[in-house]
């Protein structure tokens, strides 16, 4: 490879690297509509509850703080669909270990992403980039 063709792909990699990177955004969705679509479509069978944190608190908590961090591939998919998608995931890591602790609740549940705590009542935030979305939950597993 010569000294230009070397050059050339250094550049070509560094300016699609920057425009990935810079097509990442930060996006907020209702967590309660999410939630209901899972159990409404059998993704989640409905019988571990979620509550956001300044919702529902409550029952004996039996572990704090369980942090879930799921990605997906948001390639050519809207934000809407791929951070849908991905908080399926959370959901039902957090359903798994509800279960596992004989719990039938998550509360206190709070956006996590890079351990940046985001707390909102009514909505939880996903990350979208050009190829991969992701989202970062933290709650506690609480049996009521």
């Amino acid at each position: 490879m010569s000294i230009k063709q070397i050059f050339l792909a250094a550049v070509l990699t560094t300016g699609f690297t920057a425009s990935v990177h810079a097509a990442d955004a930060v996006h907020h969705f209702d967590f309660k509509s999410a939630v209901d679509r899972a159990v409404a479509d059998g993704t989640l069978d409905g019988s571990v509850k979620f509550y956001l944190k300044g919702n529902k608190s409550g029952g004996r908590v039996l572990e704090k703080e369980i942090v879930t961090n799921q990605k997906t591939n948001g390639f050519g998919k809207s934000a809407e669909k791929a951070c849908d998608w991905v908080l399926r995931s959370a959901l039902i890591q957090l359903d798994k270990a509800a279960k596992a602790r004989g719990a039938n609740a998550v509360t206190n549940i709070v956006s996590y992403y890079k351990k940046n705590e985001n707390q909102s009542s009514t909505t939880y935030e996903c990350h979208k980039g050009m190829a991969v979305a992701g989202v970062a939950l933290k709650g506690d597993i609480v049996k009521f």
